[in-house]
């Protein structure tokens, strides 16, 4: 299973990133023909947040791009417990609390790979390996995400 940072959804949306507009575009589209992902309600709100505050792109725009993901994704909020985990994880792996509280989400959904070009590349913390989508020697790795 596979899940998408905020970044890879910001990427996908901006037509004007270039190459990583359509790979991340890409990515995404691939891991839903093969259901393999889902979102979580997290990185949908910091996506809506981020595109009309920094791209601008309207929030209707943007509306559509939510609407279309969730209904073609799963879509995960967190909870009280991933709240915990996320708590723990900033002591035990110096990650900023939002990264945690992304990871805590996906792991306890059973994700085993997290795209995202922000977290550490390679870094594997309890299960869930995080995998810069664009860094060229990680395109096995990929793939392997997208097949899992």
């Amino acid at each position: 299973m596979i899940s998408f940072d905020t970044n890879i959804l910001v990427y996908a949306a901006d037509a004007a990133a270039g190459e990583r507009h359509r790979s991340a575009a890409d990515l995404i589209e691939r891991s839903v023909r093969r259901r393999n992902c889902l979102q979580t309600l997290q990185s949908l709100c910091e996506f809506f947040s981020v595109v009309t505050r920094k791209s601008g792109i309207e929030a209707s725009a943007a509306a559509a791009f939510l609407h279309g993901w969730r209904s073609v994704m799963p879509v995960e909020a967190s909870t009280i417990a991933d709240l915990d985990e996320a708590m723990r994880a900033v002591e035990a792996y110096g990650i900023g609390f939002w990264d945690a509280l992304l990871w805590a989400t996906v792991r306890r959904a059973g994700v085993r790979f997290l795209v995202s070009e922000d977290f550490q590349d390679g870094q594997t913390i309890e299960g869930v390996r995080i995998v810069d989508p664009f860094a060229a020697h990680n395109t096995a790795l990929i793939e392997q995400a997208l097949g899992d």
